[in-house]
């Protein structure tokens, strides 16, 4: 069991979503924060650097963005639907984003595969969460 569901588990108030779509949102944008942000790192080791530029760029710009969605998301007391919409629909572009350009290069990189991996499924989550608020 997650931690996101264990502390969801606790919470004092009902939750505005359904809890199980929002503990899949948070534990992916984690994960996915993770995958970006190791995959990076394993970018600027490869031999062909300069041609991993964009997707160490992308990669990083995913992370922070799953970061600070996965912060927002996880706050349940005097939600505010508005923000968290943005927030995920920005997720979603940010892992498409940064999962086209792993998908690029995951023949040769088998971290860009895993990276890319984690991207569609954090970009899944993020879409259901946001279909699961309306």
């Amino acid at each position: 069991m997650s931690y996101a569901r264990q502390l969801l588990d606790t919470f004092p108030r009902s939750l505005n979503v359904d809890a199980d779509v929002l503990v899949a949102a948070i534990d992916a944008v984690s994960d996915c924060a993770q995958a970006c942000t190791s995959c990076s790192d394993a970018d600027l080791a490869e031999p062909d650097v300069a041609e991993m530029v964009k997707c160490i760029r992308l990669c990083l710009d995913c992370a922070d963005v799953c970061i600070a969605t996965g912060r927002v998301i996880s706050r349940q007391t005097e939600f505010d639907a508005s923000l968290t919409r943005s927030l995920l629909e920005a997720c979603v572009t940010a892992c498409r984003s940064s999962g086209d350009e792993c998908e690029r290069h995951a023949a040769m990189h088998e971290h860009c595969r895993v990276c890319a991996e984690a991207c569609r499924r954090c970009e899944q989550a993020c879409q259901q969460l946001l279909t699961a608020m309306m």
